[in-house]
């Protein structure tokens, strides 16, 4: 049985536990990205469970096109395919949809686009995504958005937030009849909402208002890192918060820094997820406790210390700056493995902090000490 329980509070940050059909997700938490049921950078579902990781996310649109939801749904469902037995959310491929389409028409019904891998039309519309979800067998199911660009004009994106407010009201009843079959394949997925009205705090009050009266299980705040500065996100955020109900969980799709996180919680927000910290670490971008490295730097070719001192991850126990940085050099798949686990380590201890500050009620002083600095590059 699924549902959030908030433990505690510091200003607008919560402490909190989300149950899920494949266990329970301590929060504020940092869902790790593995996009096509994989992590890029050669991690598997057992190094997720050595690195700290909660929640496993996959991607609608990308797993419909290859293998195909059927292929997933005929192997047991995502957890079995991929060998995770933890929570799994499904985005629900809008933002894939707008971002990567070669093509696309939007009309009431749905978007047809040319898919970016060989360019066959593809069509997907609310009860499209809904069925493709119920067939991964995620925990969380993410519902069929409009992903607008940061700035877009007033009146498209009222219009667009409005069709993702009808969008969401048929995804709820898709869902709904989907998990009355027999052959279902996880019985206690759940639906959430998505947020939209790009930076038009107006609009984001108004459809945030009309789809928390569907009573779904969780909210997300979509449409952000996607254009507009670190402060116009903010200041969305907060004006978004007011109206989200407080006994369900907060998301934030798709942000971010570790500064952004530590803000994101500071107003208010309990789930986040990001590529970021896995595709920077394959360019050898690594965060560190001081502030983020670029190992690819001549001073780091015959440095003997680990990527950061103050980390517990299993790089940082067994190899140097100088080895990682000759692996990344030489092309090696093993120099990307490594950083991604250190990073997604990093990004995971990250928000184990930030929980272990609420229960303790220092998270005042912990953002104050660490949100600039963990954004700073040395």
């Amino acid at each position: 049985m699924s549902g959030f329980k908030l433990l505690s509070t510091c200003g607008k940050a919560r402490r909190g536990v989300y149950k899920t059909a494949h266990g329970d997700v301590q929060t504020p938490v940092f869902m790790n990205v593995g996009t096509q049921a994989a992590i890029k950078g050669a991690l598997s579902a057992f190094d997720l469970k050595e690195i700290g990781c909660q929640v496993e996310l996959s991607n609608t649109y990308h797993l419909h096109l290859r293998p195909g939801e059927e292929t997933v749904k005929t192997l047991g469902g995502l957890h079995k395919f991929m060998r995770w037995d933890g929570p799994i959310l499904t985005d629900s491929g809008g933002f894939q949809v707008f971002s990567l389409a070669k093509l696309r028409r939007i009309r009431e019904e749905g978007v047809e686009f040319n898919a970016h891998t060989d360019g066959h039309l593809v069509f997907m519309g609310p009860e499209e995504s809904m069925s493709i979800q119920w067939a991964l067998g995620s925990d969380i199911a993410m519902a069929f958005d409009e992903c607008v660009e940061n700035p877009s004009p007033e009146k498209y994106v009222r219009g667009s937030a409005d069709r993702t407010a009808r969008w969401l009201s048929r995804c709820k009843k898709k869902l709904s009849e989907l998990k009355s079959r027999e052959d279902t394949v996880n019985p206690g997925q759940v639906l959430w909402g998505i947020n939209q009205g790009g930076t038009y705090k107006d609009i984001r009050i108004e459809n945030m208002k009309k789809i928390s009266e569907l009573d779904l299980q969780g909210y997300a705040i979509g449409g952000l890192a996607v254009g507009e500065t670190a402060e116009e996100m903010y200041e969305t955020i907060e004006a978004v918060e007011e109206y989200m109900p407080k006994d369900k969980p907060r998301y934030l799709m798709g942000v971010g820094t570790p500064t952004n996180i530590i803000e994101g919680v500071a107003r208010g927000v309990d789930f986040f997820d990001c590529v970021m910290p896995a595709r920077n670490a394959r360019h050898g971008h690594l965060f560190t406790h001081s502030g983020i490295i670029n190992i690819n730097n001549n001073k780091y070719a015959n440095d003997p210390s680990p990527i950061d001192e103050n980390c517990a991850c299993p790089v940082c126990r067994e190899f140097s700056r100088a080895y990682i940085r000759h692996l990344l050099k030489a092309g090696e798949m093993l120099g990307m493995r490594l950083t991604v686990m250190h990073n997604l380590f990093f990004y995971n201890s990250l928000a184990a902090d930030i929980r272990k500050a609420l229960d303790e009620g220092s998270f005042e002083e912990y953002r104050a000490e660490n949100s600039a600095k963990l954004g700073k590059r040395i």
